[in-house]
């Protein structure tokens, strides 16, 4: 089978491996879909927020279809669409254990989530993406239609916020500054979307001068992580989401006392893939904007130059369709 592997820092590499054995608790998966994760890019560079080994394969945003199972497996079957969960105990799918970019991949089945009928495998490799921005609204709590939420930043992970937060009701505004990425937030639900220096002034007319009542921190700009505690209004719900490792920069402290705010950090998006799930096949959230390059699995060296470049792209896939 054709695998993406990581054969040490910088060294990506489309390798022939033999498919992959499964044990009887064990289920085999054909990739269908796998995305590329500027963490993804992190893990190739050497860096990654859990200790990890090379050769590894990447690919822990994916769907695809179940190719075997082992015999004490009941829950699944063959032919079955599915995607999984990537924090692993102590182990992350992808990272610190091999993922999915690859024809064959091993998961258990207690990893596994079946994809609703009303989602293909582009947009149910978007599921993982999905369920973290899901996750950081959920714990702000109580989203609705009486909230002016504003999301900073419209990387992915930004932009998902913004569809479920159009989803629940509220008016969202998204700021951030490339052109290209404002106009997929309005594709994504966004009731506006402008850039920092039109922000404060928008949410001021928009909540007649009160500020947004619960602000989503996606970009993991320290700057812009400061400035999300002075736009929010008095008693608003603050969700940090963005990742930022060792930057720092000055921030007005005693706002978070004087507004009466409350914050969340967040990372990941632990117990609430079945809802999460749930949510987008009733909903009908469209992620396709999200996906604005796809490539063979031959081409993954290229997919992975290709990811690199933000205002070309948003997220970009490597499509598989092997068969045993």
């Amino acid at each position: 089978m054709k695998a993406l592997q990581f054969l040490g820092e910088h060294q990506p590499e489309v390798s022939e491996l033999p498919v992959p054995d499964i044990a009887a608790d064990e289920v085999l998966i054909a990739s269908r879909s796998v995305g590329i994760c500027h963490s993804d890019i992190e893990l190739l560079e050497g860096r990654y927020i859990i200790p990890f080994t090379y050769p590894i394969i990447p690919g822990h945003e994916w769907a695809g279809e179940v190719a075997a199972t082992g015999a004490n497996v009941t829950e699944f079957a063959v032919g079955d669409r599915v995607v999984g969960e990537c924090v692993i105990g102590e182990d992350h799918f992808g990272f610190s254990i091999s993922g999915a970019a690859a024809e064959f991949f091993v998961a258990r089945p207690e990893w596994l989530h079946r994809i609703p009928q009303n989602i293909d495998y582009s947009s149910g490799a978007l599921i993982e993406t999905f369920t973290v921005g899901y996750y950081a609204l959920m714990r702000v709590g109580n989203v609705n239609a009486s909230d002016t939420v504003a999301v900073l930043g419209a990387g992915p992970v930004g932009l998902v916020t913004t569809a479920a937060a159009h989803a629940l009701g509220a008016t969202v505004v998204t700021v951030e500054p490339s052109e290209a990425r404002r106009h997929a937030a309005l594709a994504l639900g966004a009731d506006h979307a402008v850039g920092p220096e039109e922000a404060e002034e928008l949410l001021g007319s928009l909540t007649e001068g009160r500020g947004p009542s619960v602000v989503m921190e996606a970009s993991g700009n320290p700057k812009v992580m400061s400035n999300a505690i002075r736009i929010a209004a008095h008693g608003a719900r603050l969700g940090f989401i963005g990742i930022d490792v060792g930057n720092e920069a000055s921030a007005p402290l005693g706002l978070i006392q004087s507004k009466g705010l409350t914050i969340t950090g967040t990372i990941g998006s632990p117990g609430v893939w079945p809802e999460a799930i749930r949510f987008l096949e009733r909903t009908g959230i469209d992620l396709s904007p999200l996906v604005t390059e796809r490539f063979a699995a031959d081409d993954a060296l290229d997919a992975l130059e290709a990811s690199r470049d933000g205002s070309r792209n948003l997220k970009v896939h490597v499509e598989l369709d092997a068969t045993l």
